[in-house]
């Protein structure tokens, strides 16, 4: 049996109520022996003896019965915890603590409000920001991000469409300037510069047929927020390089133009990702099945190619 900590306050309490090493030690599911062993080192090491013992008897000492009284309430306020603690093993309920960014959240939420809607005692605590951090050091039960930039010590559950990225303009602006055929006419363009969480800013990247191409565009404007930088495209003041996620509606409806589409392959898509195997909590594992059953619905399949990480991705 356990001889330290809980396990010897468990064999001193079950030898005080039944007044039998015998009758605890069955209680317990232990051998008589390994009982007398526990009891016998907790008294060793608080030097008092706890039970008077004859070979027909066993009572509480003076020094055993107050020390009885004081540790059975805190034992059992302990069992109470550490059972309530263990709900959460088995029990769609409590709070899931989830990073991830502006636009990742934005296409998740669906799936965020069917989990709600279908376990009404759980709770969700979104946190969006540009930077990726460590989930574990920061308190979070789970990330979302694109797949290239979960770390590779991270279980990722894939789901959601590949992501691509789009090089658009407004019909005016294109209507003043030539279309870029290539990313290296680009330099000849305004550029709608995007900022990192590092304060790095973001080099356009592009490959096509094994060519790969980063593009540091000038511009007139810097921003660190994909709306933002759609309403700065929207209003002519440049091109910008965004995902289709954010610009599909307008593409769709004609109030931007997309280029260079040949040269934005298709990448994996967002992911849910937690550390390790062990111990999940029953509300995350509810959300992954659900991400699973979202995945499953629209025939998603996780890449095995993919571009390396690159300091992260807006989503």
């Amino acid at each position: 049996m356990n001889t330290s900590g809980l396990g010897e306050l468990e064999a001193v309490l079950a030898v005080a109520r039944l007044r039998s090493f015998r009758a605890a030690a069955i209680e317990l599911g232990v051998s008589t022996s390994a009982l007398s062993h526990a009891v016998a080192a907790l008294e060793s090491r608080i030097g008092v003896r706890l039970f008077n013992r004859t070979t027909r008897s066993v009572s509480l000492s003076e020094a055993g019965a107050q020390f009885v009284d004081s540790v059975a309430p805190a034992l059992s306020t302990i069992r109470g915890a550490l059972e309530q603690a263990g709900r959460f093993r088995d029990t769609v309920s409590g709070t899931l603590r989830i990073n991830t960014s502006a636009g990742a959240a934005r296409q998740v939420m669906p799936v965020f409000i069917a989990f709600l809607q279908r376990y009404p005692d759980m709770k969700l605590d979104i946190v969006t920001e540009g930077r990726l951090i460590d989930i574990v050091v920061e308190g979070f039960d789970a990330g979302v991000r694109l797949a290239e930039t979960v770390p590779r010590d991270m279980i990722a559950v894939p789901f959601g469409e590949p992501q691509r990225f789009a090089v658009v303009a407004s019909p005016a602006y294109f209507a003043q300037h030539a279309p870029p055929r290539t990313p290296a006419e680009l330099h000849a363009h305004q550029c709608i510069r995007a900022r990192m969480p590092s304060g790095v800013i973001y080099q356009w990247e592009f490959e096509r047929r094994g060519e790969a191409l980063r593009i540091d565009g000038k511009g007139p404007l810097t921003l660190d927020e994909p709306g933002l930088m759609l309403q700065a495209v929207r209003a002519g003041l440049g091109v910008a390089y965004l995902t289709e996620w954010n610009v599909a509606a307008d593409l769709q409806a004609g109030t931007l133009v997309r280029v260079l589409e040949d040269w934005t392959p298709p990448l994996d898509g967002l992911c849910l990702y937690y550390p390790g195997r062990r111990h999940v909590p029953a509300g995350l594992r509810a959300l992954i099945e659900m991400i699973r059953e979202y995945a499953d619905a629209r025939r998603v399949r996780p890449s095995s190619k993919g571009r390396a990480a690159r300091g992260g991705r807006r989503a």
